[in-house]
């Protein structure tokens, strides 16, 4: 039975992303208004590595959930869950993530995440390149407190 979604949920962000070069790898640099925004943004560009997200329907959706110590290992945490969401038969490709709990205050920071897409298909989805871990190397989280805009860049292994 196919999922019902509201329209909000159907509605796209808007992209704030980009590839940035790097040896061997690719760098994802993501923006938002809002920490938690450039989290999302980040697990979109990572899926819009891998594929056309304008190919990609939403018609399922999966929750994920991500912890860790600081804000790099819960950035590099949340990544790897929807790299593992992709990883699983059958391989979900998403064109929307929203955080829906994003706790980083504490001992334990903790985010839960709605993914929306649908199930990966060699010849409806372009076939990108495919990412093979997160990594820490030059992971950077800033804050540009004059501008009110948070950056994350993260290097992803492909």
């Amino acid at each position: 039975m196919a999922e019902e979604f509201t329209d909000e949920e159907l509605t796209l962000p808007s992209c704030k992303y980009e590839y940035l070069d790097h040896t061997a790898d690719v760098q994802l640099h993501a923006w938002g208004d809002s920490l938690k925004e450039a989290y999302e943004q980040c697990g979109i560009a990572m899926f819009g590595y891998m594929t056309e997200l304008d190919s990609v329907e939403i018609r399922q959706s999966a929750e994920i959930e991500a912890t860790g110590h600081d804000l790099e290992s819960l950035l590099f945490h949340f990544l790897d869950e929807l790299l593992f969401l992709f990883s699983c038969e059958p391989f979900l490709i998403c064109s929307k993530v929203t955080i829906t709990e994003f706790l980083t205050e504490g001992e334990e920071m903790r985010i839960r995440c709605k993914c929306y897409g649908e199930e990966f298909t060699i010849g409806k989805h372009p076939q990108g390149t495919e990412v093979k871990a997160i990594t820490y190397s030059a992971m950077q989280i800033v804050k540009d407190t004059q501008k009110n805009k948070f950056e994350v860049f993260v290097i992803i292994d492909i």
